[in-house]
């Protein structure tokens, strides 16, 4: 099978899955949204809080694939065994940390200024999903051993199955039936906690009893932490987190800013942010594969295999882009209106959709660059490129025009000023990550 085929089958596989993921998401974003207006705000808030914590765990729980893909390409299979039990110890403290921050969002929220009203409804919805998180975690270490192994079909049918219970679950916990009282938003996060769990366990059973796994001699007896071995993945997984985390946490302070404008630019900037959120699991599918196969190469120290593959992962995911940009230009008005009964969210979501379509562009080019520097184990470099673009320009520029006026351009008072900002930020990170690229491949042609 040539590179091209592998690499699009990976990515496929994993695409379903991450749809399915997301449509977790999409499908609280609808409940919320046909339920009332403050429920989609508090949505809106509570999930960029959400996702902030999970992101920063899960870029540590990431980074991890090239190093099992690498071993994988070496045949080094027993070694993989002994990684994947050394990385428990980081799941459970990440875990630990993930929970606490999620148990004590208050100060974030009164820092920003959060409207009292989403404020209460936001801890409670935050409440129950730190329960999730261990469980989430976990799926999401399985996750990346299946990624390394090029095997994602075991992780699909978890999720599409997840999927499968999760909507049901959410729309009779959130309007109730029968004896079952409504929960309104806590019903979505109830339903959220029961599937992580779910998926964990379905994970720990395959782990165990799949032929998949019988190589890899993952059941042998937890060894004491080995602190070589876990510092070594810390110094990939941290500057990878930290780098997902200053993306991820300019739009959550996005999200915040955006609240102080209402219910209807926070609960449209939700719709916005939810698209722009299922697009991206496109170029993050074929990252993932292209990030898989590039550390598989490497593992086994083909160079040539190495750079076909680079030029074919670029090729798939800018071209992808261009396709979905186009859809969502065409469609915007009509998806802004199946997310929300209320015309003046529809109207504003309408507006923001479109500017989406300019900025799935960026962010899947700057998606496919950073998967490629993580195979290379470039992580500290790309951070600062993340962190000076997206919180200088991107959240500070669009709070400024937004609410002050920026340079020429008066205040905009519209969800449509963040955005603006943003993808100006994320050109510049493009280009950034671009030169570490062309800047790495010269290093190794060298060596």
């Amino acid at each position: 099978m040539s590179e091209r085929k592998i690499i699009v089958k990976h990515a496929s596989t994993v695409l379903v899955g991450q749809l399915a993921v997301v449509l977790f998401g999409v499908a609280d974003t609808v409940i919320a949204g046909r339920y009332n207006p403050e429920a989609l705000a508090i949505l809106s808030l509570s999930a960029s809080i959400y996702i902030t914590v999970y992101v920063a765990m899960l870029g540590v729980i990431q980074a991890l694939l090239p190093l099992f893909a690498e071993l994988n390409g070496a045949q080094k299979k027993p070694e993989i065994g002994v990684l994947f039990r050394q990385s428990m110890y980081i799941w459970v403290g990440l875990s630990l940390i993930g929970m606490a921050l999620l148990l004590s969002p208050q100060w974030l929220m009164q820092w920003t200024e959060v409207p009292w009203a989403l404020q209460e409804g936001a801890v409670d919805y935050l409440g129950l999903l730190a329960v999730a998180l261990p469980a989430a975690l976990f799926f999401r270490l399985y996750s990346s051993l299946n990624q390394s192994l090029g095997k994602p079909r075991l992780v699909t049918w978890i999720q599409v199955g997840a999927l499968a219970l999760k909507v049901p679950l959410s729309v009779l916990l959130a309007f109730g039936w029968g004896i079952i009282p409504a929960m309104g938003l806590l019903g979505c996060a109830l339903a959220t906690v029961v599937v992580s769990a779910c998926m964990m366990l379905i994970a720990m059973v395959l782990l165990r009893r799949h032929a998949l796994y019988a190589d890899l001699m993952l059941w042998q007896p937890l060894e004491p932490p080995d602190w070589t071995a876990i510092r070594h993945m810390l110094r990939i997984g941290i500057p990878n987190g930290l780098s997902v985390t200053v993306e991820v946490t300019s739009f959550t302070l996005m999200a915040l800013l955006i609240s102080r404008m209402g219910e209807v630019a926070a609960a449209s900037h939700q719709i916005a942010s939810n698209m722009a959120a299922l697009l991206y699991m496109v170029p993050l599918s074929f990252s993932i594969a292209i990030s898989a196969r590039l550390s598989y190469w490497r593992g086994a120290e083909n160079q040539q295999a190495v750079h076909h593959c680079l030029k074919i992962g670029f090729q798939l995911v800018l071209s992808l882009a261009v396709v979905l940009a186009s859809l969502l230009w065409l469609f915007n008005e009509s998806i802004a209106h199946w997310y929300t009964k209320d015309l003046a969210v529809a109207q504003l979501a309408t507006t923001l959709l479109a500017v989406i379509g300019v900025f799935h562009l960026l962010d899947a080019l700057q998606t496919i660059c950073f998967f490629v520097l993580r195979s290379f184990k470039v992580t500290i470099a790309p951070m600062l490129i993340y962190s000076i673009p997206l919180w200088g320009i991107g959240l500070t520029g669009g709070s400024y025009l937004a609410y002050d006026g920026l340079g020429p351009f008066s205040a905009m008072q519209s969800p449509t000023a963040f955005w603006y900002m943003n993808i100006l930020a994320l050109t510049l990170v493009c280009a950034g990550l671009l030169i570490l690229i062309q800047l790495q491949l010269k290093k190794s042609q060298a060596d």
